[in-house]
């Protein structure tokens, strides 16, 4: 589900991914400092994502912090050598 290069964090979120899982991940990290992207194949995938950064959001703001996200695009080479468009969410504390 995630990998982790120095202090960046990515979390591949899919359709079946649990969104409070997911949420758990990106308060963990924000608290540990981390920069967290969010990466999301398909409606239910971004679904599943979106409502992880809602999650999580009532995670943090139990510790006085506030949550924001921008989103964007990136291009993913799958095994099979074809290329998606993918949905990423950069979260981040404001």
């Amino acid at each position: 589900m995630d990998a982790q290069i120095d202090n960046d964090m990515l979390l591949r979120v899919s359709a079946s991914s649990s969104s409070a899982s997911v949420a758990a991940a990106i308060s963990h990290a924000v608290y540990d400092s981390k920069n967290v992207m969010l990466r999301a194949i398909g409606a239910a995938a971004v679904n599943q994502a979106v409502k992880a950064i809602a999650i999580a959001q009532s995670f943090v703001g139990a510790r006085g912090l506030v949550l924001a996200c921008r989103p964007g695009f990136v291009t993913v080479t799958m095994p099979d050598a074809k290329e998606v468009s993918a949905i990423t969410l950069k979260v981040f504390l404001v």
